[in-house]
């Protein structure tokens, strides 16, 4: 089954992104054969950013965003959500990729299930 995330808020903010990526792990753990694919747009895209460093305890986005792609996932951003935040030139997490609202539309059409956080 094709599953995707799409992500609108804040990593840190609230807890709607630590729920959809523990959802996320969660479908990939009862089935592998899952696809999931994780789409972050407006503030969500700030997840992406490589080097977060948390306190001990505290979940850490950067780290489950790594666990999708370990476990054949996609991440992607949406690009103007990232230039407009000032983001485009910074170090992402390893395997994020800035995308755009064409790919997205594609994805959603695609997807046999679309949930959004």
């Amino acid at each position: 089954m094709k599953i995707l995330f799409i992500i609108n808020e804040a990593p840190y903010g609230n807890e709607k992104m630590y729920n959809a990526l523990r959802l996320a792990h969660q479908l990939n753990k009862n089935d592998p054969a899952n696809e999931i694919c994780v789409f972050l747009i407006a503030d969500a895209v700030t997840a992406a950013l490589d080097g977060q460093e948390t306190p001990n305890g505290y979940y850490n986005v950067g780290r489950m965003l790594k666990l999708v792609l370990n476990h054949g996932g996609t991440v992607k951003l949406c690009g103007s959500c990232t230039q407009a935040r000032g983001l485009s030139s910074l170090t992402l997490v390893e395997g994020c990729e800035i995308s755009d609202m064409q790919t997205l539309a594609i994805l959603t059409t695609e997807s046999d299930r679309v949930l959004v956080f």
